[in-house]
């Protein structure tokens, strides 16, 4: 099959939209978040696959936790040695420690010894190095180890993180195939190219950052707990009095700057959609002078997500601030009761010592989740607008049925449809296009020629009636395989990047070299591709600046003519080239509609003359049917159509009452064109230059 696939087929019954986008679709992102909670839920389950190499994380992450937290207890060890060895030293020596403190509390120092009670001191001896070393040796290899397990457990989450986000771009990719032309209709280019690009990143950025940090912070809290309930239970509970106040700062707070990171992924992608829309139709505002109004767009949508972005990074990043002067005061409160403690003996120095680094270790992941919040915050934001994207709903499934051999029988039967169910557009339409026949569709705008076509190729569903092809029901078969028998050439001209073969071969990538000429040479591409530097090897930008409208148009009719379909559908094809080549692509079209049924969408009458069936449609209804010399013999719908195009004004001179009426020019001025040989075709001029 052959057909622009990048762009919605026009629907000129319907108002238009703009290229600007302001459509009832503008601005679809969510007015309000959903609940954080379902939200994050949904967005862990992306990554269910990887629950093996998950679980291979949590262990890592436990071997690393364990052995960080137990390393402030061994180093407490190290400075009680360091501490009793200086103690010792200036100690008499001669005497037991037992000795010692009977005496000092002899002397009414009871303080004194009350600490030497607890210390492992022998008097008159100094610090023990080789078992200072041993245990710093210890800590090294511990914190090593936790080292280790750590780098291990990030590289492993990494790829569980970045194949989770691959699925889910594919999810969402394929989810996108599988919605209705009406969405895209309804939606902004560019805000659901944000959707796809911007906010998937944003989610992978936030599950990197925050899934391997949540999961130490977590682990680390539960660890340093038990830790400092081991080492003094009163010092514990003297911690965990700020748990209460820093989670009542993370709540009001977080509450309050999740609506703002929604608004600022939906300000993101309005401004997206403004964008494009102004990029991609710069042309247009550039002729009609609205620069300045487009700029002034540009700068609201430019403030808005301004302030968005600033409230929400303002708002978020009060947390850090205020978990940090909470840690800060319970530090104060944890190191004058154990300095007290460690006065009257209770402790020894070295656990005082490992507790601060414990209450330092125990606020320090609080804050972290804190300062992640506004990253967490935000991915779940864009994971909302993902979920919006994946929870629209999809075009009716697809059937299994299989098509007859080619033959291309179209038959309409009591056809009804409308885009909207208040406004009927057609209602109880009867055709039958027999195999081979060439079906001329005219009329009006918004009389729905497209939409004829359109239904054909199931881009819409019927709302009441069948299509059958080949006496098979349309809707019995997939849908690929129903368009892989059709080729379309529609008004608007959409080439990829690449080269000009690509672009040729894209309904058929296996098509042969002498296949893709035979396309080229049949459409006239041929003709003009020569006088390019790299011929067939030109690559073609995105928006296809280094050839003409006509040159474009050219080439799109040789893609359909390469995929050799047996139902031709051509929509105002020939609408972008000047009339001496739109006589040559017509040579050609005659060649390629034998035997095969073409749907002929025209406005320049004198394309269709030769047309088997030429249908007359008028509000979705077709008033008239029949070749182009019945039409003209009944003077009615199609003559007047014809009589309106092809009539002119001689204006003379004359005063205005004066001015003739308008005289009606010969019945057929088609037949004045005279044909070109050819001879004529190879002359040097290159006529397809419409562009």
């Amino acid at each position: 099959m052959s057909t622009d696939t990048a762009q919605k087929p026009k629907a000129p019954e319907r108002p238009k939209h703009a290229p600007s986008g302001h459509g009832p679709g503008h601005g679809m992102a969510p007015e309000k978040a959903m609940n954080f909670g379902p939200s994050a839920k949904r967005l862990m389950g992306k990554l269910g696959p990887e629950r093996p190499v998950m679980l291979v994380v949590v262990l890592l992450a436990v071997f690393s936790v364990v052995m960080s937290v137990v390393g402030p207890k061994i180093l407490g060890a190290a400075t009680d040695l360091i501490f009793a060895g200086a103690i010792g030293a200036q100690l008499p020596s001669g005497v037991s420690k037992e000795q010692l403190i009977e005496q000092l509390r002899a002397r009414g120092e009871n303080t004194f010894a009350d600490m030497l009670t607890r210390l492992d001191v022998t008097p008159g001896v100094g610090i023990d190095f080789g078992a200072l070393g041993q245990v710093l040796l210890l800590v090294v290899g511990l914190y090593v180890v936790s080292a280790f397990f750590g780098w291990w457990q990030g590289y492993l989450l990494n790829g569980a993180v970045q194949r989770s986000i691959r699925r889910l771009r594919d999810e969402v990719q394929a989810k996108i195939n599988r919605m209705p032309l009406s969405y895209f209709d309804k939606q902004p280019r560019g805000e659901l190219l944000s959707r796809v690009t911007n906010d998937i990143d944003n989610i992978a950025q936030a599950l990197q950052q925050t899934l391997s940090q949540l999961l130490n912070s977590l682990l680390t809290v539960i660890g340093v707990l038990a830790m400092m309930f081991i080492v003094s239970p009163i010092l514990a509970l003297v911690s965990l009095a700020a748990l209460p106040v820093s989670a009542l700062i993370t709540a009001l707070i977080g509450k309050r700057s999740q609506k703002l990171f929604v608004q600022q992924w939906k300000s993101t992608g309005e401004l997206n959609a403004q964008i494009e829309e102004a990029y991609s139709g710069h042309s247009l505002v550039k002729v009609f002078g609205r620069q300045p109004e487009v700029a002034r767009e540009l700068a609201a949508k430019n403030e808005e997500l301004f302030k968005a972005s600033f409230g929400a990074q303002f708002v978020s990043g009060l947390i850090m601030p205020l978990m940090m002067l909470v840690g800060n005061l319970n530090f104060v409160a944890i190191a004058v009761l154990g300095g007290l403690r460690v006065a009257s003996g209770q402790m020894n120095i070295g656990d005082v010592q490992a507790f601060i680094q414990y209450s330092r270790m125990f606020t320090q992941p609080l804050a972290q989740v804190a300062s992640m919040a506004n990253i967490l915050q935000s991915g779940v934001a864009s994971a909302e607008r993902v979920f919006e994207v994946l929870d629209t709903e999809e075009q009716s499934e697809e059937a299994t049925g299989k098509l007859a051999p080619n033959r291309g029988r179209i038959e309409f039967i009591k056809v009804d449809f409308s885009y909207t169910p208040d406004q009927k557009l057609i209602t109880g339409l009867d055709l039958v296009a027999e195999p081979g026949q060439t079906v001329a569709i005219v009329g009006p705008t918004g009389a729905g020629k497209t939409t004829l076509v359109n239904l054909v190729m199931r881009f819409y569903e019927l709302t009441g009636g069948r299509i059958t092809f080949d006496g098979v029901d349309i809707t019995s078969v997939p849908r690929s395989e129903l368009r892989s028998r059709v080729g379309m050439v529609l008004q608007d001209t959409w080439l990829f990047h690449g080269t000009i073969r690509e672009n040729i071969a894209y309904g058929r990538p296996d098509a042969t070299e002498a296949e893709i000429h035979a396309a080229a040479e049949a459409t006239y591409v041929d003709r003009f591709v020569h006088s390019l530097p790299d011929g067939y090897d030109t690559v073609i930008d995105e928006e296809g600046s280094n050839v003409s409208s006509g040159e474009k148009q050219l080439i799109t009719i040789a893609r359909a003519f390469l995929a050799n379909p047996s139902l031709l559908i051509l929509d105002e094809a020939t609408s972008s080239v000047d009339t001496r080549t739109e006589l040559l692509v017509q040579q050609a079209m005659n060649r390629l509609r034998s035997n095969r049924t073409s749907f002929v969408i025209a406005h320049r009458l004198s394309t269709i003359r030769d047309a088997d069936v030429i249908l007359v449609m008028e509000q979705g209804k077709i008033v008239e049917q029949g070749n182009h010399a019945d039409l003209i013999d009944r003077r009615g719908h199609y003559y007047d159509l014809y009589q309106s195009q092809f009539a002119g004004a001689i204006v003379t001179d004359q005063e205005p009452d004066d001015t003739p009426a308008v005289e009606p020019v010969a019945e057929d001025p088609a037949d004045a064109i005279a044909p070109v040989a050819p001879e004529q075709a190879a002359a040097p001029t290159d006529p397809t230059d419409a562009g």
